[in-house]
């Protein structure tokens, strides 16, 4: 961040600036800019016009004369002067008007307050107001209220709780809720705490992915203790003059003791808590570093026995400065996950509350489909299923109404103006049966609920819905293959029947290598490396940065591998439709046809296939065994009599 350092030079030394402009502006120049513009001639060239009539007027002044031609346009002169006793009958002669000017004497007061004191007055008016709306900007409440008030925080302050929030408010994090009701509890009986000795925590960091709820975490723990709740983020801290955001710690910590008990949340308090690395600032003026040394120092002054709480957020724990999280500080870590599918469900019933809900509504269906949502997401969901429903005319949200929510905020909105050529539709219709037919046909997969070939806002020609019946929190080796190879499936679909590839296929290449790559560098899933860790994650909970911990020629080996395994996949994917082809041709005319069928469509057809087929199957083995059964009574009786007596041979098929 650049510096920008504060001025030293006090308000007054712009104002004698001012008031010596305002001189020389109204004793030389104005002067000169009011007066018109007259040409200096002789005493005689005026005697000489006034003779030939040439003067229209003539103004006497104390040592000057002011003259005017009759010409067109009027030009002005003036001349010195003389004694001359006969001047006023030459004019009246002459038949020119002339007057002489009256000196009057006017206020000096009147004088300096027009010419003077007005024009500061202004000046310092517009001054003002310009710098006021100049701090305003920078983060401070302006001038009006003090001319020094750069460092007072703009916590949002919110006394006895926040809209009413409870515990009861916030769904499917209960670990979370379990840990901060023991903050509650504290700031309801400190003396229970004080009596064994023990001392509540200091602080308590909300870790975890955007939208899970860390924020409303917070504001339901205010809620729940019923105490004043001070909110500001991290980047309110940061300001435009080195120093301000530190001003801004220490008046916040300082409102806050005025009012403990009381909680503090700062929201994304990496912002202002980042590692420091002694590079960003020289010589340790860096504004962000100060603001966390003030931080620091403020979190170790203050005493938590007076009821103040500190509860931070973000999404970015591995970037917080060591000094920060030790004990102390912020002594407890929650981590406020995404939902799982209970958490999913009770999610979807809190924010249903508010909308009308039809009576078959499924909300454990619902929290199937969306699986990795966060509760902000959820709520999007619920918020989308109600505006489907009141674009369809209805006064209440169906389960198609949710269903769909799901995958617009998954894949997007339907495309309704995007146009397919017929060979297109096709191609995508292959494509999305290819994967379709590929998890299908492999244990170990989630299976099918949804095939659609309708483009999506997101970019998405078709997709493939897979839901699993239970939750998984582990995957095997088995199940990421088959993943894979499900992900291959539609690129090979389009090669067999087409005999071309389109560019379809780069988001399944994409999260195919990904998964090869996790297999190889991270899972520890290959006989090469086995369970040596050649990857690190960072910002885990922002998607993860992937990067090798390895050398190039290791890290060469590791892209042939991932090759291998794509590759090994690929070929595996492609036995299966080979063996399957009717079925592939039937169902992709099937989806062209229809555009979106059910997980419950697709597999009633491959049964129903599959039954037909070894029906045939059946049917065609049928008469081998009759003519086999045939040509044995024929050889039975075809034996002479008297050896029918004898034991006959063991039949080796039998």
């Amino acid at each position: 961040m650049e510096e920008i350092k504060t001025p030293k030079r006090p308000i007054i030394y712009y104002l004698i600036i001012v008031i010596v402009s305002m001189l020389i502006l109204n004793m030389f120049i104005m002067p000169k800019l009011m007066q018109r513009q007259f040409e200096e001639t002789t005493y005689s060239d005026f005697l000489s016009m006034l003779e030939r009539n040439k003067i229209k007027e003539v103004e006497i002044q104390e040592q000057q004369i002011l003259f005017s031609d009759t010409g067109d346009p009027t030009k002005y002169y003036k001349t010195g002067l003389m004694d001359d006793p006969d001047l006023v009958e030459r004019l009246k002669s002459a038949g020119v008007v002339f007057t002489a000017t009256i000196e009057e004497e006017t206020s000096p007061w009147l004088t300096l307050l027009i010419g003077y004191v007005v024009p500061i007055l202004i000046f310092f008016v517009v001054g003002r107001l310009l710098m006021n709306s100049l701090m305003k900007r920078m983060g401070g409440e302006g001038i009006g209220g003090n001319m020094m008030t750069f460092g007072k925080s703009n916590a949002k302050v919110y006394v006895q709780s926040t809209d009413g929030i409870r515990f009861t408010d916030v769904a499917g994090e209960d670990e979370a809720k379990e840990l901060l009701s023991e903050i509650v509890d504290y700031l309801h009986n400190p003396g229970r705490y004080a009596e064994i000795g023990a001392n509540i925590p200091k602080g308590a960091l909300l870790v975890g992915p955007p939208g899970t709820g860390k924020t409303l975490l917070a504001k339901a723990v205010a809620g729940e203790a019923n105490v004043p709740f001070f909110s500001i983020t991290g980047s309110d801290f940061v300001e435009m003059f080195v120093g301000m955001g530190a001003a801004k710690v220490r008046d916040l910590f300082k409102q806050a003791n005025e009012k403990a008990p009381c909680i503090v949340f700062i929201d994304e308090i990496d912002t202002i808590g980042k590692k420091r690395d002694g590079i960003s600032g020289i010589g340790g003026n860096d504004e962000r570093e100060q603001t966390l040394n003030q931080l620091l120092s403020e979190m170790d002054g203050f005493n938590a026995s007076k009821g103040v709480i500190i509860l931070g957020a973000t999404n970015r724990p591995d970037s917080l400065d060591p000094a920060l999280l030790r004990p102390g500080r912020f002594d407890r870590r929650i981590p406020v996950e995404l939902p799982d599918l209970k958490g999913r469900v009770d999610i979807l019933k809190v924010h249903a509350k508010k909308v009308k809900m039809g009576d078959n509504v499924d909300f454990d269906a619902i929290a199937r489909m969306a699986v990795g949502a966060s509760g902000a997401e959820l709520a999007n969901m619920i918020n989308e299923a109600a505006l489907r429903a009141v674009r369809s005319g209805r006064k209440f949200v169906t389960q198609s109404d949710l269903e769909e929510s799901v995958e617009v905020v998954i894949a997007g909105y339907q495309k309704k103006n995007a146009i397919l050529t017929d060979k297109e539709k096709r191609i995508v219709a292959y494509h999305e049966t290819g994967h379709a037919l590929v998890a299908a046909l492999q244990s170990n997969s989630a299976p099918v609920t949804k095939i659609t070939i309708i483009p999506r806002t997101s970019g998405a020609l078709g997709y493939t819905m897979q839901v699993d019946e239970n939750e998984h929190n582990l995957m095997s080796k088995e199940e990421i293959e088959n993943k894979i190879a499900t992900l291959t499936g539609g690129r090979i679909a389009e090669d067999l029947i087409f005999h071309s590839i389109t560019t379809g296929a780069s988001n399944d290449i994409e999260q195919a290598t990904k998964l090869a790559r996790a297999m190889v560098t991270r899972f520890g899933m290959t006989e090469e490396f086995g369970m040596v860790a050649l990857e690190t994650i960072s910002n885990q909970y922002l998607g993860g940065d992937a990067s090798l911990a390895c050398s190039p020629d290791t890290s060469t080996a590791i892209d042939q591998k991932v090759i291998e395994v794509v590759r090994t996949q690929y070929e595996r994917a492609e036995n299966l439709l080979r063996t399957h082809m009717k079925e592939l041709n039937t169902l992709a005319n099937y989806l062209y046809d229809h555009e979106t069928i059910t997980g419950e469509e697709f597999m009633d057809l491959l049964k129903r296939m599959e039954e037909e087929k070894a029906a045939a199957e059946a049917k065609e083995e049928t008469p081998a065994v009759d003519e086999t059964e045939e040509e044995a009574a024929k050889a039975e009786s075809a034996i002479p009599t008297e050896a029918a007596a004898e034991p006959a041979p063991a039949d080796p098929a039998e």
